[in-house]
């Protein structure tokens, strides 16, 4: 039985936003996009997300995210809540274990956003 933590059709939280090559934020464009970096700015949250996108399929389980890491659990799941609440990773809850997705689509339009990608 799984029950699901969040919305299976979440809005992007940075929504669509121009290259900033190509014409300037606009002011909740940027508070978007800052909350995004601000989430990924943390060197434990950046390592979590990478190890959550790059694993098979994308996810992860939150037991399998512990031993990467000289942190309590708690402290890791503080992590991933960060993650979470900022719109990079979807969770879901399967028994007694939380399952981490990366919301690929996120990165993809930050990638856009910083890199000028049309």
């Amino acid at each position: 039985m799984s029950m699901s933590l969040a919305p299976a059709k979440q809005a992007s939280p940075l929504g669509c936003c121009a290259p900033l090559s190509r014409e300037p934020l606009t002011e909740e464009g940027a508070e978007r996009a800052a909350a995004l970096l601000k989430a990924l700015g943390d060197p434990v949250r950046l390592r979590l997300m990478s190890l959550v996108a790059s694993r098979d399929g994308g996810e992860a389980c939150v037991c399998d995210l512990n031993d990467a890491f000289e942190l309590s659990q708690p402290t890791i799941s503080h992590h991933l809540k960060v993650l979470h609440e900022a719109g990079l990773l979807d969770r879901e809850k399967r028994g007694v274990w939380v399952y981490y997705r990366a919301r690929t689509e996120v990165l993809n339009e930050l990638a856009a956003l910083i890199g000028g990608a049309a």
